[in-house]
């Protein structure tokens, strides 16, 4: 493999077994989310856009990056910068993926490895209007930022530029994630392990999905019962529902699953529901039975779907939530980078 090809293989080895762990936790990343890299001898490996982290010991996902270059295009506002596909080492790159949409945040930080986590946890405190406030005593023992929800790219390494020093080693991002550095693979692991103790918060207990009931209304509609159990918990818990059809909480939830999700109002049926919108929803919320998803969801709606269940279940009753708003979505929706990692993913499902 090329990515062997390195001045320090067994570091580069020691992240992709790191990704390949964090990438299997469903607690810490969601299908092709996430991102995690290394500066090694002047070249950034990131994660490729739209590869999963829980592949990162079967296949090449890793993309070598110049970074010196990349760093003054950065600084110059240079749009180049945020595709970054224009500082890719080709040669050590055969099979032309594209690096990760949060490049230039990995490039930014000055520390050696970068890990970038959707940990539900953490996405959970985000996601409050007062979640700075929240976690300062929380998150006391680090030397960490809140950045604001801004589109991830080059205006999410232009926020975290403005709120942070060469020491911060934590990052929560509003909306959106965790983000550890560290000056080696295995201090970056503690580092995530610890932060993530710190935010640990139970999800509520929730009753079973009747998934006969479930399975009976999907029969009329071109709807199914989602692969994970756990997806249904969402419409059983009322708290649950209520922040769920409320808006969209974080960005892949809004690019795999589209905006928000819909819940069945009261004798609702789903085909009433369905003859007022142009668009089926991809997701399908019935309170108190369980939750289906429509049949042309991939494979990470499937993950996003779960993930929406426990974020939604670990945000206490009374507590103000931030949601994105209609221009961010739409933003989401429409960003060249998002298109590319959904066209990939149908891609990969169909080779």
């Amino acid at each position: 493999m090329a990515q062997d090809m390195t001045a320090n293989h067994d570091e580069l080895l020691a992240l992709r077994r790191l990704s390949a762990r964090i990438g299997q936790d469903p607690a810490l990343v969601q299908a092709a989310g996430g991102n995690t890299s290394i500066k090694q001898d002047g070249i950034l490996w990131i994660k490729a856009s739209g590869t999963w982290l829980s592949q990162a010991l079967e296949r090449n996902i890793m993309v070598p990056v110049r970074l010196k270059p990349l760093l003054s295009a950065l600084a110059a506002n240079d749009p180049a910068a945020e595709k970054a596909q224009g500082f890719v080492v080709e040669d050590a790159n055969p099979e032309k993926l594209r690096p990760s949409i949060e490049t230039t945040l990995h490039a930014a930080m000055p520390q050696k490895v970068v890990v970038h986590a959707h940990c539900v946890e953490t996405i959970a405190w985000s996601a409050l209007k007062d979640g700075e406030s929240a976690l300062k005593d929380k998150l006391r023992d680090f030397n960490w930022a809140w950045i604001p929800y801004v589109r991830p790219g080059l205006p999410l390494s232009r926020a975290i530029a403005e709120r942070t020093s060469e020491t911060t080693s934590v990052l929560v991002l509003a909306n959106h994630g965790l983000v550890v550095a560290a000056d080696s693979v295995a201090d970056a692991e503690a580092l995530l392990t610890t932060v993530c103790k710190a935010l640990r918060s139970p999800a509520r207990d929730l009753p079973v999905a009747d998934t006969g009931k479930l399975a009976e209304i999907a029969q009329d509609i071109p709807y199914r019962l989602p692969r994970h159990g756990d997806s249904h918990a969402v419409a059983l818990d009322p708290l649950s529902c209520r922040i769920a059809s409320g808006g969209s909480l974080y960005p892949d939830h809004v690019i795999f699953l589209g905006s928000g999700a819909t819940a069945l109002a009261p004798k609702e049926t789903p085909q009433d529901m369905l003859a007022k919108r142009e668009q089926a929803p991809a997701m399908l919320i019935i309170p108190g039975t369980g939750t289906l998803l429509h049949e042309s969801v991939s494979e990470s709606g499937e993950e996003l779907a779960r993930c929406l269940a426990h974020v939604t279940s670990r945000i206490a009753e009374d507590t103000p939530v931030r949601y994105l708003t209609a221009e961010q979505d739409y933003e989401l929706l429409n960003w060249d980078a998002e298109k590319y990692r959904k066209q990939l993913e149908t891609e990969l499902s169909e080779s």
